[in-house]
């Protein structure tokens, strides 16, 4: 019976991409069974209407413009319905744009905000969560792995997490996955996600006690990874066949039902790189996968984290 349902789920997803490609809209219908792309990034060149925030400059934004429209030519073809959109560093902490897309295309984007954890943050993640948001992006800078997360405003943010149900979503490398180790053990309620492998591979090796200690990770029940930005890891060609491998010890850890596939738009698509590869490698290459696992990573998991 499991097996059937799980058929009968994945060729309802088959048909809803199929009328999104056949018409570049997507239905409100077929929406919920379209694809989700769990990562991507939207900025506009109006910079009267939404103004750089300090130290970026027009010259900072490559592409110039990655509007919503833009995006939507790349992904409704390839049946990807909905959108979990992260504040893009060119505005810092107003994340204005981001909400304003979100109401405009109301029930398509999700979002994870940028929030300065030094100011009142949890008014700040309360304000983000009426608006939509279900994550908030955090990110080491220059401070050292072991004390970049033991900050007043970053357990403010872990306890606001827990109570809310709120991400806290991780753009780190390898070398920070034990400082996040030690937060999901003092916060185990609070919702974690991990981008972009933790940027394991960027430098073109994906190295065993890299991948070991992301597996390490998935003893927390609540975290979640993102097998994402192929196009910056290991060799950094399509098909992406490469970093199956490190897809299927992510699958072995976390299981389908914590793992979410996105594409870091805009940045999938330029330099050579196009939106089709990354979405086929789990729907064509990843052939150890059931439908069931495709429903998990391509659905189900971004819709039970951002769209709740």
């Amino acid at each position: 019976m499991t097996q059937q349902m799980s058929r009968r789920s994945f060729n309802k997803t088959s048909a809803a991409i199929a009328a999104t490609a056949a018409t570049g809209t997507v239905n409100a219908k077929d929406a919920d069974a379209g694809w989700i792309d769990a990562h991507v990034h939207v900025w506009t060149k109006d910079l009267d209407a939404y103004p750089l925030g300090e130290n970026y400059s027009r010259e900072d934004m490559q592409p110039p413009n990655f509007p919503p429209e833009e995006l939507f030519s790349h992904c409704k073809p390839v049946g990807v319905s909905r959108i979990v959109l992260i504040q893009m560093s060119y505005y810092r902490f107003d994340n204005s744009y981001m909400t304003d897309m979100m109401a405009r295309h109301k029930g398509v984007f999700g979002g994870v905000a940028v929030i300065d954890e030094n100011d009142s943050p949890r008014k700040a993640m309360m304000k983000m969560k009426r608006l939509g948001c279900r994550g908030f992006r955090i990110r080491p800078g220059d401070v050292s792995p072991d004390k970049w997360l033991d900050t007043p405003g970053m357990h403010e943010m872990w306890r606001t997490g827990a109570r809310e149900g709120l991400a806290m979503c991780h753009l780190i490398d390898a070398k920070h996955l034990d400082s996040v180790d030690a937060m999901c053990r003092k916060y185990p309620d609070t919702p974690v996600v991990i981008d972009h492998f933790a940027r394991i591979g960027v430098d073109g090796q994906i190295r065993k006690e890299d991948v070991d200690n992301l597996c390490k990770i998935a003893k927390h029940k609540n975290a979640t990874v993102k097998l994402s930005a192929y196009y910056a890891l290991g060799k950094k060609a399509a098909p992406y066949t490469d970093l199956i491998p490190m897809i299927r010890r992510c699958l072995d850890a976390y299981g389908p039902e914590r793992c979410m596939w996105a594409s870091d738009g805009p940045f999938q698509v330029v330099g050579g790189h196009e939106y089709a590869p990354s979405i086929k490698l789990i729907t064509e290459h990843a052939d150890f996968l059931s439908d069931s696992d495709r429903q998990w990573i391509l659905r189900k998991t971004a819709e039970r984290v951002f769209f709740n």
